[in-house]
């Protein structure tokens, strides 16, 4: 199982990036699937979860209202859209099996937001 999220960068507070995590080697499709970060210092936290089907999704209470999570069953593809970043926002992003993972598995994404 390979999962590769990209997306990431530099972003000013009150900004926006949307995060893609390209996955091979499993049936995407039957798997509900995880956003976790890491800050600097910091131990990981999961940020959002989506179930196979999409019919359920969830987020942490830090990120609720400005993040969205997605997928695309068709292109293997897992999404995260994030709005309104804020400092606290920065860290590495990894995308994970399961809809409540918090797990660094596969290549993650640098999320800095800064002035």
């Amino acid at each position: 199982v390979q999962l590769v999220a990209s997306g990431g960068g530099l972003a000013q507070p009150g900004g926006s990036l949307t995060l893609s995590c390209a996955t091979s080697g499993l049936t995407f499709r039957d798997y509900a699937m995880s956003w976790a970060r890491q800050g600097p210092g910091k131990g990981l936290e999961w940020v959002s979860g989506i179930y196979a089907d999409s019919s359920y999704t969830g987020y942490a209470d830090s990120v609720k209202g400005r993040f969205t999570i997605s997928r695309d069953n068709a292109k293997n593809t897992l999404y995260l859209q994030m709005n309104s970043l804020k400092p606290e926002d920065t860290g590495m992003y990894y995308c994970a099996l399961g809809a409540a993972t918090a797990a660094a598995e596969g290549q993650g994404a640098q999320v800095t937001v800064s002035s």
